[in-house]
């Protein structure tokens, strides 16, 4: 069978599951338990399609192996292979009837994200298209250098903020007040979400390694990072809207941090006037 054939059945088996789960247990995070897992078993899928023979394919596999540990284990840590819900879905259910939160279920959490998870993992597939075309080189090594520089600053980010979280609800179960309310220090202090910045960074190298297959910048499937970075950006909108609701002060933090773009924070106005 050739591999994208297979990739899209098996994705279309992956939304079938997401589908029916979440009618059944009315949770529907089941695509977010999947999401570190299927891009993994894709890439494999266009790597051993060309029995493991060729390095460029070999190393995008392993690569994307190691961003779906990374999320997986951040993931189980967070309790999210054990029922707990992403908490926006709960968010938009409410704000929604019955028949209009099953159609937003069916249609884009189910299957537009399960559809963006093959998506972005065709660059391998152009890799997989183009394995003869050219060697692995000076610059595939540069490419996964780059990527793994992403994948430990990534790690970096989600061990801070579980430490801040973990201190936060001991705190509570304490019955102390936190310090802070949310995340302003280390990796946070540049940008509001730096998880997000090189979680993007790796996937726009997965394209990069496409394009260094075909030999040229340019390809259809520099789609898939753009769409990527588009849900992304969605997401912190809605995301922050549920922060400010909680924490006003967190107003305060998008004026002076970067949304995800890690950069030095801006002083405000009044921090800079004469005295």
């Amino acid at each position: 069978m050739a591999p994208l054939v297979l990739v899209l059945a098996l994705a279309g088996a992956a939304s079938l599951f997401c589908w029916v789960a979440s009618l059944v247990s009315g949770d529907t995070s089941w695509v977010d338990r999947l999401w570190s897992i299927l891009p993994v078993l894709y890439t494999w899928v266009f790597a051993w399609s060309d029995h493991g023979r060729d390095a460029r394919l070999d190393v995008l596999a392993v690569l994307v192996t190691l961003w779906g540990a990374r999320l997986t284990f951040n993931f189980a840590r967070k309790g999210g292979y054990r029922g707990v819900e992403d908490y926006r879905w709960a968010v938009l259910r409410a704000r929604m009837t019955r028949g209009q939160f099953q159609l937003f279920n069916l249609g884009f959490i189910v299957l537009a994200q399960n559809a963006l998870l093959v998506l972005i993992t065709l660059p391998a597939w152009r890799a997989y298209q183009h394995r003869r075309d050219a060697h692995y080189g000076l610059a595939d090594a540069l490419v996964a250098l780059v990527f793994l520089v992403a994948l430990a600053l990534e790690t970096l980010a989600d061990e801070q903020q579980w430490r801040f979280q973990e201190a936060k609800r001991l705190a509570r179960a304490a019955g102390r007040t936190p310090e802070a309310d949310f995340l302003t220090t280390g990796l946070f202090a540049y940008s509001r979400h730096p998880n997000y910045f090189f979680e993007l960074a790796q996937w726009w190298l997965v394209y990069a390694l496409g394009a260094v297959a075909l030999g040229h910048v340019l390809d259809w499937t520099l789609l898939c990072p753009v769409v990527l970075t588009g849900l992304f950006v969605g997401s912190t909108r809605f995301t922050e809207e549920i922060s400010v609701s909680r924490y006003p002060s967190y107003r305060d933090y998008q004026a002076r941090v970067s949304a995800i773009v890690p950069w030095p924070p801006r002083v405000p106005r009044a921090a800079t006037a004469p005295q």
